[in-house]
């Protein structure tokens, strides 16, 4: 393994080994604190501009493999783990993590203390950091990652979002086949692709919804015609990366959809877009929120669900002028769900589809569909 170099906006500067991709990165250091699922964390589209630091200990043991991937290209930066295993050991691998990350140009950093890192990015927050396997000087570390943009100033759902339309017809993953479902369907709808993970796709299609897929550059005025012609009967806004508020094209074309009423389900982004163009802007929370056991509220029936969650900007109490809040997480009191008042609206923070995490929440995607 090379040598890497990281250096943190903070001034702290360590060695460590790399076992991705090599070269030089600057991203913005997050935390995730799931148990399973790397791959597909890996290969969330929201995580694009970000390394993403593991507080499981061990990463590397069950390889990688197709069907885990989230979207065919990663976005990430990189990686943090403590101790990488590079000897792969389950029948569903294809490939060591590590050839995965270099397939793919994701860094993958080992031998650090992801634990310590972890309460300094709890106390401190998420910050910007250069990591590299080519620059060893502190002093130039320090001023590469002073000249570059920072995360919240980078529109990366042009990078992460598809450039055509497309149809998704795949179902979610059967374990008992080992293969993706294909159910039948009895409504459309059109998906605008911040960022989508493949399996919230996978659960609007298992929950009997046709789904047609666009770019993030979508039209307002074409998905009205279609919902007046009676061609599409509502829109899904999905997950995405980076900061909500410099969408402002994007809130503008949401605009219009709301105004016509259109029914509307919004995850992550979409959550916090809708939130935008309904007059109430987005905070970025210290450290965000990142892991699968994040325990949120039903405010209406009382049940607590445990949940994925991948964002580090939240929808503010404000919001309650116009929406009944539906959901609180019950680590900070923060804001989850929501449902509008005059709208057929409706919309979670959290992931409901997991990939990884616990499948708690996924009657939202039926939820969604019988609202149709």
């Amino acid at each position: 393994m090379k040598t890497a170099y990281i250096y943190l906006e903070n001034g702290v500067f360590f060695q460590a080994k790399s076992f991705g991709a090599e070269g030089t990165q600057v991203g913005e250091v997050v935390f995730n604190t799931s148990m399973t699922g790397y791959q597909e964390i890996i290969t969330d589209p929201s995580y694009a501009g970000q390394f993403v630091t593991f507080t499981m200990p061990e990463i590397g043991i069950v390889g990688a493999n197709p069907q885990d991937n989230e979207r065919e290209t990663t976005h990430c930066k990189g990686i943090f783990v403590r101790k990488y295993q590079d000897f792969h050991s389950n029948f569903r691998s294809k490939e060591s993590l590590s050839s995965f990350l270099k397939s793919q140009n994701i860094m993958g950093i080992c031998e650090i203390d992801t634990r310590g890192l972890t309460k300094m990015l709890r106390e401190e927050g998420a910050m910007m950091a250069i990591v590299s396997t080519q620059i060893s000087s502190k002093e130039e570390l320090a001023k590469t990652l002073a000249s570059s943009s920072r995360i919240e100033e980078i529109n990366y759902i042009q990078e992460v979002s598809l450039k055509n339309q497309k149809t998704h017809t795949q179902g979610t993953f059967c374990f008992e086949s080992f293969d993706f479902q294909t159910p039948a369907t009895n409504k459309t709808i059109i998906a605008i692709d911040f960022g989508a993970k493949d399996n919230i796709l996978n659960e609007l299609v298992q929950a009997g919804l046709n789904t047609i897929v666009k770019p993030y550059s979508f039209q307002a005025d074409e998905i009205i015609a279609l919902f007046d012609e009676g061609k599409i009967q509502g829109v899904f806004l999905s997950n995405g990366p980076g900061d909500p508020m410099v969408l402002s094209k994007e809130v503008e074309q949401i605009k219009k959809l709301i105004d016509k009423k259109i029914p509307i389900f919004g995850i992550c982004l979409g959550h916090q877009l809708l939130s935008i163009a309904h007059g109430y802007p987005t905070e970025k929370l210290k450290f965000g929120h990142h892991g699968g056991n994040h325990p949120v509220k039903d405010l209406k029936t009382g049940a607590v669900q445990i949940t994925a969650q991948n964002h580090n900007y939240s929808v503010t109490e404000a919001i309650k002028e116009v929406a009944e809040v539906t959901h609180i997480n019950l680590f900070d009191g923060t804001i989850e769900g929501v449902k509008y008042k005059h709208s057929p609206i409706f919309s979670v923070q959290y992931h409901p589809e997991a990939s990884p995490g616990p499948k708690d929440s996924t009657q939202l995607f039926r939820e969604f569909a019988q609202m149709l």
